[in-house]
């Protein structure tokens, strides 16, 4: 059997197998993610800050 990606116990379901988590970590690892998301910055972002911050 798969092993989950993030508590690494046993996957049971022919999904959790193939997404890699079971369904409670696969919830906790797409919260995780968006908040990765939500807290990156592009690089033209960046650049524009710079550009703003310049003196």
């Amino acid at each position: 059997m798969e092993t989950c990606k993030r508590c690494n116990r046993q996957l049971k379901t022919v999904k959790s197998i193939d997404v890699g988590y079971g369904p409670t970590c696969k919830k906790k690892q797409d919260e995780a993610d968006a908040e990765f998301l939500r807290i990156q910055i592009t690089m033209e972002e960046e650049l524009e800050y710079q550009k703003k911050v310049k003196r």
